[in-house]
């Protein structure tokens, strides 16, 4: 609708000048114009409002003769004079211009005509133009404004949270204040204290006692340096045991029983005549004798947190002579994975486990049958046929379990493990889930036992989470006699041929069976 308003606009203007065009210009072809007489009294001078040339009104009429057609007359017409700049006589050269529209120009709607000045429709077209320029610098202008409203908003959060946290370091600073305010007054209390302390007489003599008594102890250290000195010369070499070896010898202890050592003490013994003959102390009294010691604990002075080596080649002390020219008294030790190995494979085995509570309560645990497998097959247990007082925990866990938690302390079928030779039931190869590591000795863990004869040694038997070094039952346990934290007095673990060298069947009298103390 506007631009049909402008369009007729536009028109109404055009058709205007070009009224005023052919009738303004005709006196050049007639000659000289009357003019009006400034004398007339009929002359009225009138302003145009739209310019600064003068108007005459209607009074000026001049008249001109045109040539009419043939058989025509002529005739004469009135016209207006208007006071305008003569007219080009090359009127018949039109010339004709390129418009360009963006640049506010507008075209006549005849082409004679040429350019218009200055319009609405130039107008329109340059604030169109203007508008798209104007346009998008709003809207630049409106994402500036946005993105300064959102940082002036993050300035704000900031400045708030900056105000939280000066308020709260002024109020811990309030808080710090009165505690240092507090040392300093306790401090200034201490100092007057000593400062008293010390002015007073009493204080040097206490303090001349007191170096008079370190002087002493400074004496008793200097002569147990020099014992310890001594014992350190007298250990440079390995110490030996010193005592007699008994003529008599065996594959076992068992055979020497039947060849007639009926003692209890150290032994030679040479179950392989390809390998050297070693040590190891027989019980040749408890069930009709002929017992080899493979395992003994009794006052703690062995250590069996022990390596996978260690284990397989056997440590600790036989036997001590108590004074008879012989080893009669057995030390802690283990034999060795590889000899306990050899004799059980070398003949049927049977398993006997003597126990003695701090109550001095004795227990016993017996196995018809007992195999240890070679190296190769990481030492697996294999026992059978139990009878006894202390409980079947090697075959059948502790009871005071149930369900999976009492089969995880089964030790039958188990690989031996160290602490440095992971074989447990219990994530083998995870360093932070490894029973040797944590029970305290090398066994035939499962996830991880019922019975531990190799664990640490507990004076006084009960002990508790806080003195275990990993928080773990790793004492001398076994769960069915006594719980997970008792660690007992003594324990030891004896085998022999289950058949004599006579092909006899061993017996066990019941009465070892029964408790004793």
């Amino acid at each position: 609708m506007k631009l049909t308003l402008v369009l007729l606009f536009c028109i109404t203007v055009v058709q205007a000048q070009s009224d005023d065009y052919d009738y303004g210009y005709d006196d050049t072809q007639t000659g000289q114009a009357e003019t009006p007489s400034a004398e007339s009294p009929t002359a009225k001078i009138v302003h145009n409002p739209r310019g600064n040339r003068q108007y005459f009104g209607d009074e000026s009429i001049y008249k001109r003769t045109q040539p009419l057609p043939s058989g025509r007359r002529t005739y004469e017409r009135k016209t207006r004079y208007r006071n305008q700049p003569t007219p080009s006589t090359q009127r018949s050269a039109i010339v004709e211009e390129n418009i360009n529209l963006d640049a506010g120009e507008c075209t006549h709607l005849n082409p004679e005509k040429g350019t218009l000045c200055p319009t609405g429709c130039e107008l329109r077209t340059r604030l169109l133009k203007e508008e798209k320029d104007i346009k998008q610098a709003i809207d630049n202008l409106a994402v500036e404004v946005s993105n300064l409203t959102q940082s002036t908003k993050t300035m704000h959060v900031y400045i708030e949270n900056v105000d939280r946290e000066m308020q709260w370091r002024e109020t811990q600073y309030t808080g710090n204040y009165k505690v240092l305010d507090s040392y300093n007054t306790e401090l200034e209390n201490y100092f007057a204290l000593i400062s008293n302390t010390v002015n007073n007489r009493m204080l040097s003599s206490t303090i001349n006692t007191m170096h008079s008594v370190l002087e002493i102890l400074n004496q008793k250290l200097r002569v147990l340096k020099g014992a310890v000195l001594t014992q350190i010369d007298h250990c440079k070499m390995p110490c030996t045991v010193t005592c007699n070896i008994p003529v008599v010898s065996g594959k076992e202890c068992n055979d020497i029983y039947e060849k007639g050592g009926t003692e209890s003490q150290m032994y030679l013994i040479r179950p392989d005549p390809s390998k050297a003959p070693y040590k190891i102390y027989c019980d040749m009294v408890t069930a009709e004798g002929g017992w080899a010691l493979i395992q003994n604990r009794q006052d703690g002075s062995v250590d069996f947190g022990r390596s996978w080596d260690a284990y397989k080649n056997g440590f600790g002390n036989i036997a001590f002579d108590s004074g008879k020219g012989f080893c009669v008294t057995p030390g802690e030790y283990w034999l060795g994975n590889d000899r306990i190995s050899q004799l059980t494979r070398s003949k049927p085995t049977e398993l006997f486990f003597e126990m003695q509570d701090w109550e001095n309560e004795q227990l016993r645990a017996y196995y018809a049958s007992f195999t240890v497998q070679n190296e190769v097959n990481n030492y697996r247990l294999s026992v059978n046929g139990y009878s006894g007082t202390a409980g079947n925990t090697l075959l059948e866990g502790a009871k005071m379990l149930i369900s999976i938690n009492r089969t995880m302390t089964i030790h039958q079928n188990m690989k031996f493990s160290t602490y440095n030779r992971d074989n447990d039931g219990w994530e083998p190869g995870n360093p932070d889930k490894q029973c040797a590591r944590e029970d305290g000795g090398g066994w035939w863990y499962n996830r991880c036992h019922s019975a531990n004869p190799n664990g640490r040694y507990y004076w006084g038997g009960n002990y508790t989470k806080a003195l275990a070094k990993h928080g773990t039952d790793d004492g001398i346990v076994w769960m069915d006699a006594r719980g997970s934290w008792y660690s007992m007095k003594k324990m030891s673990m004896k085998i022999r041929p289950s058949v004599s060298s006579s092909g006899a069947q061993e017996q066990i009298p019941q009465s070892f069976f029964e408790p004793k103390s």
